[in-house]
């Protein structure tokens, strides 16, 4: 359910440090002098996250396709479920991408594919026969769409167990893309559908075995961060749980009910849903949420220290200083943490500090970055952003149905090496036996290992 669509390059890179096997030959031994052959059954596929909140506009991820692989830059969307890549099938309507559209090559899927039920066909090309060729249409909430025709193609994977696959998945080959008005070169060159339904590269990695049907990212307010399938990144202790909502946004990950609480008093009583959208930059409440969460925020702010600005157009509500702020750092202090509290996890709370509300804008000011939602017609739907969920670790287990969430640094990628969990129930040290790499440095490496130019956000 995309609320912005390809508003910067993507760069995110197959995750491969020291501790995948085989990638580094050159790599330094471990003290224990071990090397472990990849373990069989499920693992995790991590991908080091590029993009950002402003003025990037969402988080991106780097996926390899084809025999040769080919790098498609795509926006991380757990709002929608279908991946696709702009495709020359021939091209309709496809803006320019950081790369070459996708070429099929005999390998456009018919009807009779059982995938083929999975997605939404177009309404001028129906499936009359088995033979016909899959054609799909999603549209997202933006008003925005894709259309094209499915295709089965290899996507490597490398997994935190040391094994590199090469499943073939399915997935759009979008030949006529609306990204309507909002939307600014330059673009991306597709979607990486993350939500809960059948057409989703994680289910597909999930039903042929290859990771447990759970995902997760970490989205830095820095810009970057990480993004992974499978589960071996999920924290055993410290992290919050809440029951994922069953409803009829089925594909989508919602919470629920929900207190809106600002500054520590309630905003909104009652039953608010939320859907977790790493496919929106903004956070979006109904129209009811919104004008008193407006009203909290405008009674606590200082009127000496804070101006409206309405001369910039950056959000619809922005703020400006005596002089011009450079980060949301500067302004933090003036701002209060928004909550949630959900009522069927034993009232948990989901904290939204100013850094997961706040942007600057290019003139200085510090605008809100919460919206009105019935302004693009998403009536009582309330929609979390990327923004409110900057600098969490955030879950989307499957297969408890449940959606957990932590506090991390999400400037550093996450340990995955199967050594470092062994150690928690050893007398050696875990900073001893593996330290954290340095973001910079892993992206250095992935340069070596991948001979492919690095295009740091």
């Amino acid at each position: 359910m995309k609320l912005s669509m390809f508003l910067s390059y993507a760069c995110v890179f197959v995750f491969c440090a020291t501790f995948f096997q085989g990638c580094f030959s050159a790599a330094p031994e471990r003290q224990n002098n071990r090397r472990k052959q990849p373990k069989a059954g499920p693992s995790t596929a991590v991908f080091p996250v590029g993009g950002g909140i402003y003025p990037d506009g969402h988080f991106y991820a780097r996926v390899n396709i084809g025999q040769p692989p080919k790098p498609y830059y795509l926006d991380i969307d757990t709002g929608s479920d279908l991946t696709w890549v702009q495709c020359d099938a021939p091209c309709v309507n496809c803006p320019k991408g950081p790369h070459s559209p996708y070429k099929p090559r005999n390998n456009v899927m018919q009807c009779k594919d059982p995938f083929c039920a999975f997605i939404t066909h177009h309404p001028n090309f129906p499936c009359h026969n088995p033979s016909d060729q899959c054609d799909y249409v999603i549209e997202y909430a933006d008003h925005g769409s894709s259309t094209g025709v499915l295709v089965k193609d290899n996507v490597p994977i490398q997994l935190t167990n040391g094994s590199v696959l090469y499943p073939a998945l399915f997935f759009g080959c979008g030949y006529d893309q609306d990204i309507q008005g909002s939307s600014h070169p330059p673009f991306l060159d597709g979607v990486l559908g993350l939500a809960n339904g059948k057409s989703s590269i994680l289910s597909q990695l999930h039903d042929i075995g290859v990771v447990r049907n759970v995902a997760g990212h970490c989205f830095s307010h820095n810009g970057g961060g990480y993004l992974f399938l499978g589960d071996d990144l999920v924290p055993s202790s410290g992290i919050v749980w809440a029951p994922m909502l069953q409803n009829s946004h089925e594909k989508y990950y919602s919470l629920g009910p929900a207190e809106l609480f600002f500054a520590g008093k309630n905003v909104a009583k009652g039953g608010l849903s939320f859907v977790l959208d790493s496919g929106s930059t903004y956070s979006y409440f109904n129209k009811q949420a919104y004008q008193a969460t407006i009203t909290m925020i405008k009674k606590h702010v200082d009127i000496k220290q804070l101006k409206d600005a309405p001369e910039d157009k950056t959000l619809p509500v922005c703020w400006k200083g005596a002089v011009p702020f450079k980060s949301v750092s500067d302004v933090e202090e003036l701002f209060n943490t928004i909550s949630l509290r959900f009522k069927k996890a034993k009232n948990v709370m989901m904290d939204i500090a100013p850094q997961a509300y706040l942007i600057i804008s290019n003139y200085g000011n510090v605008c809100l970055g919460i919206l009105d939602g019935s302004e693009v017609e998403l009536g009582d739907l309330n929609v979390l952003g990327d923004i409110s969920m900057l600098d969490k670790l955030v879950v989307y287990d499957n297969e408890k149905q449940r959606i957990g969430w932590i506090s991390a640094n999400c400037d550093r990628l996450a340990n995955t090496d199967p050594d470092y969990k062994e150690a928690s129930n050893s007398n050696i040290s875990r900073e001893k036996l593996y330290v954290t790499p340095d973001y910079s440095v892993v992206l250095s490496m992935l340069e070596d290992c991948y001979e492919v130019d690095i295009f740091s956000p």
